[in-house]
């Protein structure tokens, strides 16, 4: 509340408007999930990943009347590595492959004319993709006591309350990030077998399908980018087993579209999920640019890095299209300082 409160005094008072020149970079890359209606269970702890096609029809609206250039994301990493343009740019970004994006987001984007990119972790298309948060997400919402093994110790929780469901999540959700993927894999499979939740039901059916991922390549304004096979921390990933997964999922979309794929979106995506490491196998997996969801926007000095383009992820939230001005503006955002990529540590 306070930070939304804080986004519409900055666009009443004019201070976004006055340092928008300064702060707005060459322009943003927008990252979102979920496009979908609101939904009316209590406990949505990803609530956040969502926004309405009707929040989306309105932004692209408000992105026109802004005089922004809405490119793909192929002109967003040429752009990244040359000085600013008069006209700032905008491209739209999509992660995860859900299926609501072709029922919701994919109609609004073809009525409006406008370029998009799609990352897709393709062992969820193919329905062995694990989706441990939304298994976490159904035992939290069923149980209000708790227990699990956490670092070889019986913990107990208790979350009878919506607020206290809502803390235990993102306690038991922050811990499994710092996990590496096979430790990940025994403790949802721990809390799973002990609360009666199905994991492969809980993930198979999230997805689109190849069917769908067929008709997008097809289209001239949709870009498909890798976003691995599994969708893991990178982070917690031995070197030989991230790069890996970056170029399995991109030899899998490219065979599968018989096309190119030349973009990458780190899993997750924040500043705890890839690193100089990361950045370094990116470019060896071949990738011409590799997103990230560290908050900002693109430098306008040209010395973006390609592999760490900083993007806005929007909070689905926020229904205000005076919140994302603000947003666009960079005032909220630090603009990304090049990194030098450092020797690979963890290789084996």
């Amino acid at each position: 509340m306070l930070a939304n409160m804080g986004l519409e005094l900055a666009y009443f008072s004019g201070l976004s408007h006055i340092f928008e020149r300064r702060t707005a970079g060459a322009g943003a890359i927008l990252k979102f999930e979920h496009v979908r209606p609101r939904r009316g269970d209590p406990f949505q702890p990803l609530r956040s990943r969502d926004i309405t096609p009707e929040f989306l029809d309105r932004a692209i609206s408000a992105l026109k009347r802004w005089n922004l250039d809405f490119v793909s994301i192929d002109e967003a990493a040429e752009r990244s590595r040359q000085a600013a343009l008069a006209r700032r740019f905008v491209c739209l970004t999509f992660d995860g492959g859900h299926r609501d994006f072709m029922t919701f987001a994919y109609p609004v984007l073809s009525c409006h004319r406008v370029p998009f990119a799609l990352y897709i972790p393709t062992g969820f298309i193919d329905e062995i993709g694990k989706a441990w948060w939304l298994a976490l997400e159904q035992v939290v919402a069923r149980n209000a006591r708790i227990a699990l093994l956490m670092d070889r110790t019986e913990q107990h929780f208790f979350a009878a309350t919506l607020a206290e469901k809502y803390q235990l999540y993102d306690v038991l959700h922050a811990w499994m990030m710092t996990l590496s993927p096979d430790d990940v894999a025994i403790a949802i499979g721990d809390l799973c077998g002990r609360y009666g939740v199905d994991l492969n039901a809980a993930s198979q059916g999230a997805a689109m399908n190849w069917q769908d991922l067929v008709k997008l390549a097809r289209d001239p304004q949709a870009t498909i980018g890798s976003a691995t096979v599994n969708y893991p921390n990178l982070a917690r990933t031995k070197g030989t087993t991230a790069l890996r997964e970056m170029t399995m999922g991109r030899t899998v979309l490219e065979t599968a579209l018989d096309g190119p794929c030349r973009h990458f979106a780190y899993p997750f995506g924040g500043r705890d999920c890839f690193g100089p490491r990361e950045m370094m196998l990116a470019r060896e997996a071949g990738f011409a640019s590799a997103v990230s969801a560290g908050q900002g926007v693109v430098r306008s000095d040209g010395q973006s890095d390609l592999m760490a383009l900083p993007r806005i992820a929007w909070d689905g939230r926020r229904n205000s299209i005076r919140a994302l001005r603000v947003v666009l503006s960079g005032l909220t955002s630090r603009t990304p300082k090049t990194q030098t990529p450092e020797l690979a540590a963890n290789y084996g």
